[in-house]
């Protein structure tokens, strides 16, 4: 399943989900106002995606001043917080993953340890949780291995990682092409944006630097694996959508 971020304007996300058929990762619900006003916000998304047609759906979970790696209590409890609103509007409208962030902030928080607050966090999370997939997004990470272990430590059948395959060219040395092979067989979604490595400009594919036709031959289509371009302009959701049919990558 291929979707679009909705952070197009709506009228072309309907023209765009009618002209190709792809499914839509949702922004609403990961924006602190919305979630205050959970019952109208999914009363009122319920609507946008019958104007699109009820296209398949995927939410980007809240993440601005949230933390699930926090070493205080009480920024745990709002994240824990937020983190099941998001979860509570995925159910009503039926999505069918939630994409939240790893919170890993480099040079703020030590490795060591890291990983063992994060899977604690997502472990809690996730009693109980058993209809909507969830997926763990690299931002500012640096090192793919330390989502693994996160991973690893989790061990939840419906926990899986989302590979930002900009994010992983901008913000980490590591190659984005070791994240794909390192990443591949936990991989459960996937962002598709390009940039120059000097910035997340999510730039439609070719436009940057990023080997995008390697990387997304590392991570063949699957029933499971779902995929979401992450373009802030019309015409480079367009671009991807047609290398990816033009390329045969997905």
């Amino acid at each position: 399943m291929i979707c679009i971020s909705h952070l197009l304007p709506d009228e072309e996300m309907k023209e765009l989900v009618a002209a190709t058929g792809v499914g839509v990762e949702s922004i609403d619900f990961s924006i602190s106002d919305n979630l205050d006003h959970l019952e109208k916000t999914i009363e009122s998304y319920q609507k946008k995606l019958e104007e699109m047609g009820n296209p398949p759906l995927i939410l980007h979970g809240p993440f601005l001043d949230l933390n699930p790696a926090s070493f205080d209590s009480l920024i745990r409890d709002v994240t824990m917080k937020r983190f099941t609103q998001c979860y509570q509007a995925g159910l009503k409208l039926g999505a069918k993953k939630i994409v939240f962030h790893s919170g890993m902030i480099p040079c703020v928080y030590y490795r060591e340890g890291w990983a063992d607050k994060v899977s604690q966090f997502f472990t809690e999370f996730l009693r109980n949780k058993e209809k909507i997939e969830i997926v763990m997004e690299n931002v500012l990470d640096e090192d793919w291995r330390l989502l693994l272990d996160v991973y690893k430590q989790v061990e939840h059948p419906n926990f899986k990682l989302c590979l930002d395959m900009g994010h992983a060219h901008c913000y980490s040395e590591i190659p984005v092409m070791e994240w794909a092979e390192g990443l591949s067989p936990y991989i459960g979604h996937v962002h598709v944006h390009d940039n120059a490595g000097d910035r997340d400009a999510h730039l439609g594919l070719g436009k940057g630097t990023l080997p995008y036709q390697e990387v997304l031959r590392i991570l063949p289509n699957s029933e499971k694996r779902t995929w979401t371009i992450e373009c802030s302009r019309k015409e480079d959701v367009l671009l991807c959508l047609q290398k990816i049919k033009t390329e045969g990558l997905l």
